[in-house]
């Protein structure tokens, strides 16, 4: 039963990422002249178009849930991913390391929230997944990897509360890394970050 609830929790938060990002960008605001150089983009720009497709199409033991208990549905709907879980494209999809190409090497502006890994002496943040919502990877499970990004910030990063997004600036470039914690698909040399204000 711990698998299954993994399952449907991963399932509504692939919808989650997809909501938050389209609300964020909503809420841009205009770039200042020292951030110029750098595209802002959204979270789903970083998932190659066909897996995007993939996400946006669930299958029906997705969308068609039947009434009944929780534990019901999640066990029905979890029989039918088990059983076809080497070949279905969605569940590939939400624990996909697959890449937007576009992306490798770009210059990115992205808001997102903190998940610590590296500090320094004074407690200064120097290494953290950028992941799209608050509590990806400590108190929720992880986003796929292609929606992590492994951020390295030599110059540090010091954040008074987690839950408060910022904005990250920097040279992005597919690569993947596996921690305990979450796998990213990303790594991104940060050259710049501000707190996140609608």
């Amino acid at each position: 039963m711990h698998y299954a609830l993994s399952l449907a929790i991963t399932c509504l938060f692939t919808a989650m990422v997809l909501l938050l990002s389209s609300g964020i960008a909503a809420s841009t605001r205009a770039e200042s002249n020292e951030q110029e150089t750098f595209t802002t983009i959204e979270w789903p720009d970083l998932i190659p178009p066909e897996t995007l497709e993939v996400l946006m199409n669930p299958p029906k033991y997705i969308t068609e849930m039947e009434d009944g208990s929780a534990e019901d549905q999640i066990a029905n709907n979890i029989k039918n991913a088990i059983g076809a879980a080497s070949d279905d494209p969605y569940q590939q999809a939400l624990s996909s390391t697959e890449v937007n190409a576009d992306m490798d090497g770009a210059m990115i502006r992205l808001p997102g929230f903190v998940v610590p890994l590296e500090f320094d002496d004074e407690q200064v943040i120097t290494q953290f997944f950028l992941v799209p919502y608050f509590g990806a990877c400590l108190h929720m499970p992880p986003p796929p990897p292609n929606q992590i990004i492994l951020v390295n910030s030599p110059q540090g990063l010091t954040l008074d509360e987690l839950y408060t997004p910022i904005w990250v600036s920097g040279v992005l470039s597919a690569s993947v890394t596996e921690y305990d914690m979450a796998t990213a698909a990303y790594v991104l040399t940060m050259a710049a970050y501000e707190n996140y204000e609608e």
